[in-house]
C-alpha cells in the first residue's frame, strides 16, 4: 500500500506540472513584460555548462535551479560556491552559495543564496542630469529553501520556495516564487548491475508566484502647491509585473563504454529538453556530456530558439551555445570519503563577451 501511495503522489505531481505547461505556454506577444529576471539566470558553474539540457540528469544542490527531483540523489552533504561574470562588459556579477543535507528516509533539504550586483550607477535628477550626486549599487537577491524525496527507486520529486528581492537605497520590491520538479530514472538493462540508471526523464516548473511591484520613497517627488505655496510630496504607483514562469520537459540517455569488471571508464550522455516560457520564446536545448572515470567531465549544449540566428529578430543576448568542464578530486585514497571539485562554464552572447562561471563543490559522504 505504501508503494501504491508513493506512486500515486508522484503521478499527481506529474499531472500538476503537465497542467502548468498548458497554462504557461510560450507567448511572443508578452516578450519582455516580466520582471525579476534574475530568477532565470543560472548561477551555478556545473549545470550551466550545457544549458537546460541537464534537466533530467542533474544531481545534488544545483537541482534547486534545474529540477528539484535531482536534489533527492544526494548521498549526504554537499556545499557549493560559484562566481559568475555575467555578460562580460556589462559590469554584472553573481555570487551563489548553497548547502544540501540528506535527512530522514531518502529526503534531502537544500538552502541556496544568490546575490547579483549590477555595478555602480550614477545618480541623476531633473536639475542635475549629468550626475555628480554619487552613485547607487542595485542588488538582486534570491533565497531558496528546498526539500526533495525519493518516493520509489525510480521516482523522485521536490518543491522549493524562493524569496526574491530587488533594491536600491530608496526603492525596492520583494516577492515569493515556487518551483517544483520530478524525475524518473529507468534502468536500461536490469540484468546488468553495472548498467543502471541510463534512461532519465524530468519535468520542472519554475517561478510560479504572485505579481510584484516596486515601492519606496524613490517613487515620490516634491511639488509646489500653487494654492498655498506649500511643498508637497506625491508618489507614483508602479505597475505590477509577473514572474518569468517556465516549464521544462527533458530526457537523457547514458552510453557506457570500456567496461571493466567493476565499473566503466567512459560515459557519454545525450540530453534534450524543451522549455516553454510564459514571457519569451520557447527553446529546445540539446546537450552532450562526456565523463572519464568520474574524475573529469566535459559538457556542452545549444539552445535552439525561433529567429535566434538573426540579430535583427533575436530577443535575447544569449546566442545559444554553452560549454564547460568539471574536475572531481577524491578527498582521500578511499573515494567513498567524498570529493572536492572545480567547475567552469561559458555561455556565448551578442552583444557583450559571454558569461563565465567558476565554482567549487565539496561532497562529503
Amino acid at each position: 500500500m505504501k508503494r501504491i501511495s508513493r506512486i500515486y503522489k508522484s503521478t499527481l505531481l506529474l499531472g500538476v506540472l503537465a497542467l502548468g505547461s498548458a497554462v504557461y505556454a510560450g507567448n511572443p506577444d508578452r516578450i519582455g513584460q516580466s520582471g525579476a529576471n534574475q530568477l532565470v539566470m543560472n548561477p551555478w558553474a556545473k549545470s550551466s555548462g550545457w544549458g537546460w539540457a541537464g534537466v533530467s540528469s542533474v544531481n545534488g544542490l544545483e537541482a534547486t535551479y534545474m529540477n528539484l527531483g535531482g536534489l533527492a540523489y544526494l548521498d549526504k552533504t554537499q556545499i557549493v560556491f560559484s562566481n559568475t561574470n555575467w555578460l562580460v562588459g556589462s559590469g554584472i556579477g553573481i555570487n551563489s552559495f548553497g548547502i544540501a543535507q540528506s535527512i530522514g528516509s531518502e529526503g534531502v533539504l537544500g538552502l541556496s543564496v544568490m546575490t547579483t550586483s549590477l555595478g555602480e550607477i550614477d545618480i541623476t535628477t531633473v536639475d542635475q542630469p549629468e550626475g555628480g550626486l554619487g552613485s547607487v549599487n542595485p542588488r538582486l537577491t534570491n533565497l531558496g529553501i528546498a526539500y526533495a524525496k525519493r518516493f520509489t527507486y525510480s521516482i523522485s520529486g521536490g518543491v522549493l520556495v524562493r524569496i526574491h528581492s530587488e533594491s536600491i537605497p530608496n526603492a525596492g520590491s520583494q516577492g515569493v516564487a515556487i518551483d517544483a520538479g520530478i524525475r524518473y530514472t529507468e534502468t536500461s538493462d536490469k540484468s546488468d548491475k553495472l548498467k543502471k540508471d541510463d534512461i532519465k526523464f524530468g519535468i520542472s516548473l519554475k517561478n510560479v508566484g504572485p505579481d510584484v511591484q516596486f515601492a519606496g520613497d524613490g517613487l515620490g517627488f516634491k511639488v509646489l502647491n500653487p494654492t498655498n505655496d506649500q511643498e508637497q510630496t506625491l508618489a507614483f504607483r508602479s505597475q505590477r509585473y509577473g514572474l518569468p514562469t517556465l516549464i521544462n520537459i527533458g530526457g537523457s540517455y547514458d552510453f557506457r563504454l570500456d567496461r571493466t569488471k567493476e565499473s566503466y571508464f567512459h560515459r557519454l550522455t545525450t540530453a534534450l529538453t524543451f522549455t516553454s516560457n510564459a514571457f519569451s520564446r520557447n527553446q529546445l536545448t540539446a546537450g552532450l556530456e562526456y565523463c572519464f572515470k568520474n574524475l573529469f567531465t566535459l559538457r556542452g549544449g545549444y539552445a535552439f530558439e525561433e529567429d535566434g540566428f538573426d540579430v535583427n529578430t533575436r530577443t535575447t543576448a544569449y546566442t545559444g551555445l554553452a560549454g564547460g568542464f568539471s574536475l572531481d578530486l577524491p578527498l582521500s585514497k578511499d573515494k567513498d570519503n567524498g570529493t572536492f571539485a572545480i567547475d567552469y562554464s561559458y555561455r556565448t552572447s551578442n552583444p557583450f563577451s559571454g558569461s563565465h562561471s567558476i565554482g567549487v563543490r565539496l561532497d562529503l559522504k
